[in-house]
């Protein structure tokens, strides 16, 4: 899990978490096909030319590979036919519900290519495994393609057939909906909404609230490098528990994981999620997939001004004394906090009205800071900080012209001024 939560703690308000991982792991990460400090998959060319077994391997290889191109063109050109033809029938169910998850999603790019040679399977003759990268586009069809690093089984022939394709349990994002749910999905002008079948009568409003907080969340893209479409998933309890590697803090109303290609995707948990707040939680959410960079911010000491940007965002305007969290500053304020934004950042295991206090305090800072200096000058010092990794001090001088020692005690005496 990376070094940021965001949103609100559900019960008081709503929660979310922003993962900042970075994509496209090494085959050493990827949990279930290569165990931790194992040495990764050897390329193409690791082996000597003349070594009979490596050059058996790479054929074989260069065969799987050109069934999964001709699997892709079928996807893209809407033959499930095509698209099945290269896997054993024991495969068909699973890759029957990839396609249509796929096709829903309006896949527009998809491409997929061997890291590595194929290996054999222990104890099973003839079986071969292949890590896989599959690179991918939703509705854009020149968008930047994500991607995600997944195990795929074969049995050896002239022309290989596919035996399985395993869930990407990647250390990094985890396994991607599409990869293991039924999708029913919602496309407006900004925004992809999905989620499963038993929550399909949820879509319409969810998409109306997407396309809403997207003209928002807009901007606050850095440099208005808006995203081509915001993705975002609704979960289910199941499906909260298993997209994305589950296992988030209790308080984790929402969360968006970067996935390469300049895209994040949000999730919503639907357990619990008061209809009331959909509407901030996805303003928040979908700032951090507009302002975020693909690789992560610096850290925990700049939670404080990822989150408040969120926040501020997801508030869109209201006054403060509306703020839900201000009871929760005011009992952090009290005790249990050094005064330090840089230290703001929650546990995992952290009570609720902690992780709230943590993000009003965040809130409260960064919006001193627009009302002071104006949303332009403040996404410029968010920009300096979180994207070029500018040290606070020296954005501050840069950017707004003050010294960052004397803002930060600003901003501190602002929020206790607010909270009494």
């Amino acid at each position: 899990m990376g070094p940021g939560r965001s949103s609100r703690p559900l019960g008081a308000a709503l929660a979310a978490v922003v993962l900042l991982l970075a994509c496209g792991l090494p085959a050493a990460l990827l949990t279930g096909l290569v165990r931790a400090g194992d040495p990764p998959a050897p390329g193409p060319s690791a082996a000597a030319p003349d070594d009979p077994a490596a050059a058996a391997a790479r054929r074989l290889g260069e065969r799987m590979t050109a069934e999964l191109a001709r699997q892709s063109a079928a996807l893209l050109g809407g033959d499930r036919a095509g698209f099945l033809a290269v896997a054993e029938p024991a495969a068909h169910p699973d890759l029957r519900r990839r396609y249509a998850a796929l096709r829903a999603l309006r896949v527009t790019a998809w491409q997929a290519g061997a890291t590595g040679l194929p290996t054999p399977v222990e104890g099973r003759p003839g079986e071969w495994r292949l890590l896989v990268e599959f690179r991918y586009c939703f509705v854009t069809p020149d968008c930047r393609t994500s991607r995600v690093l997944t195990g795929t089984r074969w049995r050896e022939g002239e022309r290989p057939r596919l035996l399985a394709v395993e869930p990407s349990r990647s250390a990094e994002t985890g396994t991607r909906p599409w990869e293991v749910s039924e999708l029913a999905v919602a496309v407006g002008p900004r925004t992809l909404v999905a989620t499963t079948p038993a929550l399909r009568r949820k879509l319409p409003g969810l998409l109306a609230q997407a396309e809403a907080a997207a003209r928002i969340a807009d901007t606050y893209a850095v440099d208005g490098r808006t995203p081509d479409r915001y993705r975002i998933f609704y979960a289910g309890r199941g499906e909260w528990r298993r997209w994305y590697g589950g296992g988030r803090p209790k308080w984790t109303g929402g969360y968006a994981v970067t996935v390469g290609g300049g895209h994040h995707e949000v999730v919503l948990n639907a357990d619990g999620l008061a209809a009331s707040g959909v509407d901030d939680l996805l303003r928040h959410e979908l700032t951090h997939a507009a302002s975020l960079p693909e690789r992560g911010y610096p850290g925990k000491g700049t939670w404080w001004l990822v989150e408040g940007l969120a926040e501020y965002a997801g508030a869109d305007g209201e006054p403060i004394d509306r703020y839900a969290g201000l009871a929760e500053v005011r009992r952090l304020l009290g005790g249990g906090w050094d005064g330090r934004l840089d230290s703001l950042s929650p546990a995992d295991d952290a009570p609720a009205d902690r992780v709230s206090g943590s993000y009003g305090i965040s809130y409260l800072a960064v919006r001193h800071l627009v009302d002071r200096f104006g949303p332009e000058r403040l996404l410029a010092f968010f920009a300096a900080v979180v994207h070029e990794r500018t040290p606070l001090d020296r954005a501050a001088e840069r950017v707004l012209g003050e010294p960052w020692s004397a803002l930060h005690d600003e901003c501190v005496r602002h929020v206790r001024a607010v909270v009494g």
